[in-house]
């Protein structure tokens, strides 16, 4: 009887030899993460190590390994720095992410500003990012470049998100580039320095960033999708609605001129009632915008595989193949 196939975030690592090669890079970039956390402040420290302690899936440095399969030199010492570097990022914005939403947990945890003060974490997401520019620092200067512009994109995304659509601008073309700039820009630098750094050829590390531009949106559009369609994810459903955080099943029900116009007042904010929140869900569950909103997830994931599709085979396309059929599965 075979061994069952490991999957890591949605990645089905079914090829051996790249389980074990990603196994092993984890455990390296782990490595890394502890000894560039450390201060000679202990308390900073203790901060900063504060959200990476309390679990995470590590997500950005899986992707970063798993595509370092489509170049010659997948093993290559700069693929880890690269795998830290994009993790510390992804760090660095949830402890500011967490001031700007006044959020009291993460990832099960006190989050930092409820535990300390808003200042200390917006101090310590500073410090992230600091050690992540001084190890991406001997990538080279193309790798400094490219995180510099990738912050930058993280920040315009999440400045565009706070201030909302300008006048007159199509609220639905403005959240899919917040999605682009929050959470796929980081996807995009994974995949980016995947290619860089294992050898790939130019053409193939444009067809990586693509796809990872691709999945990334796919992603953030599947949570939303959760949020609100499923019933056995472990989450309350509705807690976007809750929030009054836009999501594009809500903004597709705003646009269409015959949807249910009880449906309309509920996305339109914050729903404080628990039964409101109810009745939003299963309106929305049975609705135009929660299907427009599934047609818009299989038409990313459909962009993210043809962008596969220019890469050689191998395990490692395999398993980000994976991913793209993940994305929508879990959502169905």
């Amino acid at each position: 009887m075979g061994k069952a196939p490991v999957i890591m975030s949605g990645i089905d690592l079914a090829d051996p030899a790249l389980g074990q090669r990603v196994a092993r890079g984890l455990a390296a970039v782990e490595e890394l993460l502890a000894r560039e956390l450390a201060s000679d402040f202990p308390f900073l420290t203790e901060a900063a190590s504060h959200l990476m302690n309390a679990g995470g899936k590590r997500f950005r440095p899986l992707f970063t390994l798993v595509a370092a399969g489509i170049g010659p030199d997948p093993e290559s010492p700069d693929i880890i720095t690269a795998s830290a570097v994009v993790e510390l990022i992804h760090l660095a914005t949830l402890y500011h992410d967490d001031v700007m939403d006044e959020a009291d947990v993460r990832r099960g945890a006190a989050s930092a500003n409820a535990r300390w003060t808003n200042s200390i974490a917006i101090l310590t997401g500073d410090f992230l990012f600091a050690q992540a520019s001084r190890l991406v620092a001997p990538l080279g200067p193309d790798a400094v470049r490219i995180i510099a512009e990738t912050f930058a994109e993280l920040v315009t995304g999440q400045t565009r998100e706070t201030v909302g659509p300008p006048l007159n601008a199509d609220p639905i073309s403005h959240h899919l580039t917040v999605l682009d700039e929050k959470t796929a820009a980081l996807i995009d630098t994974c995949a980016r320095y995947a290619g860089m750094f294992s050898g790939a050829r130019p053409e193939e590390i444009e067809a990586l960033r693509r796809y990872g531009r691709a999945v990334g949106i796919a992603f953030q559009i599947s949570d939303d999708i959760i949020d609100i369609a499923s019933t056995d994810s472990g989450k309350t459903p509705g807690t976007d609605l809750r929030e009054g955080v836009p999501t594009l099943a809500a903004l597709y029900t705003l646009a269409d001129p015959d949807a249910d116009p009880r449906l309309k007042v509920l996305v339109a904010g914050p729903i404080a009632d628990d039964a409101e929140v109810h009745e939003a869900v299963e309106l929305l569950r049975g609705s135009a915008g929660l299907a427009r909103a599934r047609q818009t997830l299989d038409s990313f994931a459909d962009d993210a595989r043809r962008e596969l599709d220019r890469l050689q085979p191998s395990a490692s396309r395999d398993a980000l193949a994976s991913l793209a059929d993940f994305v929508v599965s879990r959502t169905r």
